[in-house]
């Protein structure tokens, strides 16, 4: 019996220890609807957010704007704060400063790096991170010239590489894809160029680094069975066997969307990993810890289709003082803490 209480204690002193070795490492991805400031570029067309428009953009609603973002963000993971975000539809570095220095945000210590895309309406993708548990080695900006087979000036694609606790490099794409403008069928070439630029990065990793560790975030305008997505990405629901080189999407098969267009939902914002990410090892993560954030303050009742729909900032020109269009999505991570 002694032998047998000996056995268990150090089963349970080994079971404790590598729990504690373990540290929880969030993921978050949100579009934040139009975070303008309040002054005209001239190099861009943000005409409609100035006091002077008919969307009647002041001060005050920027100030709101940047609080209920921050709310969102410090609300989305209780005690711990996530360690990456991912911000899509920020004009400025103007309001990339004002949020993480000027806002509740400012407690959290965030730093941050966003890109500067030729997009017409002047907005891009913003990165936040935490420096204690993500420590940035360098950025990227990737460049779609859709332009050349006839559209409009897009986002950039960034890309982030930082070292987290384990020394592990983890290598990130916020990405936010062209428009459905101008209908599904007009746009797609812009989404799926934008897709191709992104998987020859995305390779490129996979083949210079030992042990990739890859995570492909952002709005990408298209859902999970969608062509740019599914076929030139490929990224598809993770399944029985899990090959350490390919994409998965861990948002394809969630029964909740992130978007929700004619009283219908749909997923447009993904979090795609690659399969390494879903084995064994320092970095690991499951479909089931990737989730769309539902809370009851970011969603109202739509009284046109039923249901309920994102509590929006705007309905068209008119103010709705809401939150944003879409919905954030959130990965759980593990990380070994050598």
């Amino acid at each position: 019996m002694k032998k047998l209480r000996t056995l268990i204690c150090w089963a349970l002193s080994l079971l404790f220890a590598d729990l504690a070795a373990q540290q929880q490492f969030l993921v978050m991805e949100y579009n934040v609807e139009n975070l303008f400031d309040c002054k005209h570029d001239t190099l861009k067309d943000d005409l409609m957010y100035l006091p002077d428009s008919p969307r009647g953009w002041t001060v005050s609603k920027f100030n709101k704007k940047i609080q209920n973002i921050s709310k969102v963000i410090l609300a989305s993971s209780g005690k711990h704060v996530p360690d990456i975000v991912g911000l899509c539809e920020i004009e400025n570095e103007y309001c990339a400063h004002n949020l993480v220095k000027h806002s509740p945000l400012k407690a959290a210590g965030y730093e941050y790096v966003m890109t500067n895309s030729p997009d017409l309406r002047g907005i891009d993708v913003l990165f936040l991170y935490q420096p204690y548990t993500f420590r940035l080695l360098q950025k990227n900006i990737i460049r779609i010239p859709t332009h050349e087979i006839g559209g409009r000036p897009t986002r950039d694609i960034l890309h982030v590489s930082g070292m987290v606790v384990s020394g592990d490099t983890l290598d990130v794409f916020l990405c936010h894809f062209p428009s459905r403008f101008g209908g599904q069928k007009y746009s797609e070439p812009f989404r799926l160029m934008a897709a191709n630029r992104l998987r020859t990065y995305s390779d490129s990793i996979n083949s210079v680094r030992q042990s990739p560790h890859i995570i492909i975030m952002g709005d990408f305008n298209d859902y999970p069975g969608n062509k740019s997505i599914k076929e030139v990405i490929g990224a598809s629901r993770p399944m029985d066997d899990v090959l350490p080189g390919k994409l998965y999407n861990l948002m394809d098969g969630k029964s909740d969307g992130t978007y929700r267009y004619k009283g219908e939902w749909g997923i447009l914002d993904q979090m795609i990993v690659n399969g390494r990410l879903l084995k064994e090892g320092n970095i690991t993560t499951s479909q089931s810890k990737a989730h769309i954030i539902r809370f009851p303050f970011l969603l109202e009742e739509d009284d046109k289709y039923g249901g309920v729909t994102p509590f929006r900032t705007y309905i068209g020109m008119r103010y709705h003082g809401g939150y944003s269009d879409h919905l954030p999505v959130m990965l759980e991570l593990e990380i070994k803490d050598n």
